[in-house]
């Protein structure tokens, strides 16, 4: 994920989620407002962005992230297990 701007999903002044209110067409200049939830995986922070993301690219392999971010496989389980539990709530 190499994207130089970071989406925000919580709010920097209460920390309360996020809502999408607005999209637009840089094509054709359309414009659409109103309330919106952002999805599930938009919902979890950089950082379990980042991780669902090489998780998905290493074939949901627990043993290659654990090769690839150095830490225990119980480790790595529990980081996954917590996304999870995230993503149950939503």
């Amino acid at each position: 994920m190499k994207s130089k701007i970071k989406l925000p999903v919580q709010c920097p002044s209460c920390d309360e989620q996020l809502h999408v209110s607005a999209l637009s067409c840089d094509n054709c200049r359309t414009s659409i407002t109103g309330h919106y939830e952002l999805p599930p995986l938009l919902q979890l922070n950089q950082e379990e962005q980042a991780f669902v993301y090489h998780f998905v690219l290493n074939s949901g392999s627990i043993k290659h992230m654990s090769e690839q971010m150095k830490l225990s496989y119980p480790t790595v389980r529990n980081v996954l297990d917590g996304i999870i539990e995230k993503l149950r709530k939503n």
